[in-house]
């Protein structure tokens, strides 16, 4: 019986080509849930990543609407009016010339020529 081959290596090849077999499908199947899962959290990172764009549009568009509510405009009616009523009391003059304003002898730089030559 040295020669044969008994039964019971037999089974046992079998087991351990079984379990070897068994191993490569495992580590087979756990690189393809790796893929999967790569390519999930790749999806997920990119909707993401459009989720805090969009919400940054939003908020630049609402910052720009609410700017754009609250801004003021100058009252130019009244800045007219105002004028006007200091005029009629003799207030229309600026602070450099007085009430009076420039007299024409002042401005005579003494020679009747153009540009002063």
């Amino acid at each position: 019986m040295s020669g044969a081959i008994s039964l019971a290596s037999i089974a046992a090849i079998a087991g351990a080509t079984a379990a070897v077999g068994g191993t490569a499908y495992s580590v087979y199947n756990g690189q393809k849930q790796a893929g999967i899962q790569k390519q999930a959290l790749a999806k997920q990172n990119q909707a993401q990543q459009q989720a805090q764009a969009s919400a940054l549009s939003t908020d630049r568009q609402s910052a720009v609407a609410q700017k754009a509510a609250n801004m003021q405009t100058p009252n130019v009616s009244a800045i007219m009016a105002r004028a006007a009523m200091m005029g009629n009391q003799g207030l229309g003059s600026t602070m450099l010339t007085g009430p009076t304003g420039v007299s024409t002898g002042n401005m005579n730089l003494g020679k009747n020529t153009l540009l002063g030559s």
